[in-house]
């Protein structure tokens, strides 16, 4: 059995995975003149988030802790900016953008309180 890292126990991090999944399904129908516009620019954002929640976990003190977690929330926003963009621009339907934005709003306050727990 593999080893299982601190951060893959983080339901933060579980959460952002699930998003990252949420995501990619979401943007398969997007029109292939988006492949290299908003559809990489959202799964890159959201890839962002538990990218940076792991790298975080790792640093050793909680300042440096806490700065990646930042880098996480902030892109989970941008993430959040994309999704409204995609849905305004007719991209995805209310569904799919519904269950989007309720994960995201998960992940947001989840990260809030990893972020409360690394401050001195």
């Amino acid at each position: 059995m593999a080893y299982t890292y601190g951060f893959e126990k983080l339901k933060v991090w579980q959460n952002s995975i699930a998003l990252v999944k949420t995501i990619y399904c979401c943007t398969r129908n997007f029109p292939n003149e988006e492949k290299f516009g908003i559809t990489s620019q959202i799964r890159r954002s959201s890839l962002s988030v538990p990218t940076n929640i792991s790298e975080g976990v790792s640093r050793k003190t909680p300042k440096d802790q806490a700065h990646f977690t930042t880098i996480a929330y902030s892109s989970l926003t941008e993430t959040l900016n994309l999704l409204i963009i995609a849905k305004e621009l007719s991209l995805m339907n209310e569904d799919d953008y519904a269950r989007c934005r309720k994960q995201v709003e998960e992940v947001s306050f989840l990260l809030n309180n990893l972020r409360k727990s690394q401050q001195p």
